[in-house]
């Protein structure tokens, strides 16, 4: 009888445990998780914006450069929309919850939308040379949030992002700028 009894008490348990909110995954602690879980969000709402930012100017890109600049942009889209799931799954390691629509991200990217019916070439590498800069500062800022929580994983995925966020604005800014006469 009392292992009939115990039975039904662990199912109960089990059962209130699946119906609650995601409390108990917080390796570092509800202060740390609010306050990367934050971060990784806006951090997350800016990738989805330049990437769609880029796919943009790489389907309207135009110009003698056409060819270059259109692999350039597919190349460095597939990187950018690369870092989506890492970044959300990172949040919900931690036990925060992430970006649930499109709309979620409109209310919340700082990258900010080109939806003008022509933009040249140089002002398209231009303008996602500068929200790739801006991104990294953004990326720094996250990772200073991380130091702070002693949360090393986080910080070692943000070190490779912001390099490769680096590169990006720095391809970007040679392909923008006349080089050196011969």
């Amino acid at each position: 009888m009392k292992a009939k009894a115990k039975s039904k008490s662990t199912l109960k348990g089990a059962a209130a445990k699946r119906a609650s909110p995601m409390t108990g995954n917080r390796p570092l602690g509800a202060e740390a998780t609010r306050d990367i879980a934050a971060g990784l969000n806006l951090l997350l709402a800016d990738v989805f914006a330049l990437y769609l930012k880029t796919k943009n100017f790489h389907w309207h890109m135009s110009g003698p450069h056409f060819r270059d600049y259109h692999l350039l942009l597919d190349e460095q889209a597939d990187q950018i929309y690369a870092m989506t799931d890492p970044i959300a799954e990172r949040v919900r390691k931690l036990g925060g919850t992430t970006l649930k629509s499109i709309g979620h991200i409109a209310r919340t990217q700082r990258v900010l939308d080109n939806d003008a019916d022509y933009v040249t070439p140089l002002d398209m590498l231009a303008e996602l040379r500068d929200d790739n800069q801006s991104m990294a500062d953004h990326m720094r800022a996250v990772h200073a949030v991380c130091d702070e929580h002693n949360d090393v994983a986080t910080a070692s995925l943000l070190e490779v992002w912001i390099d490769e966020t680096e590169r990006r604005a720095w391809f970007l800014f040679e392909a923008s700028h006349p080089g050196e006469a011969a």
